[in-house]
């Protein structure tokens, strides 16, 4: 078992950065890969990011690359989502999950945590 809370949303304006950050427990935590996933309201949940329990590869889709970046501390079992040049349509629920290993697929993800409001105002 993996647990898994979310914490840093709120709300930013349209160009400004947001630190997410994602805390697992558990025995194994540190053996997961962890992937951020956003859900708008009335859309699908989405792919954010992901990242290797080792920390060493990391995958984002186009319409995050440049702007957001997944990092780990395992020492700290955390994840951290750096997230710059925020736009309206990033706003979302962000969500942190936990997989065996890399995964861009919501599905495809074990854990889950509750997830945190991102409002970004134009």
């Amino acid at each position: 078992q993996v647990q898994l809370v979310e914490s840093g949303g709120g709300l930013v304006q349209a160009g400004g950065s947001l630190r997410l950050s994602c805390a697992a427990s558990g025995r194994t935590a540190s053996t997961y890969a962890i992937g951020w996933f956003r859900q708008a309201p009335g859309k699908e949940r989405d792919f954010v990011a992901a990242i290797t329990w080792s920390g060493r590869s990391a995958i984002y889709p186009d319409s995050v690359k440049g702007r957001f970046t997944i990092a780990r501390d395992n020492a700290k079992n955390t994840v951290s989502l750096q997230m710059t040049s925020l736009k309206p349509e990033d706003t979302a629920v962000y969500y942190c999950a936990a997989h065996t290993d890399l995964a861009t697929r919501a599905t495809d993800y074990i854990y889950w945590g509750q997830g945190t409001q991102i409002t970004v105002s134009s």
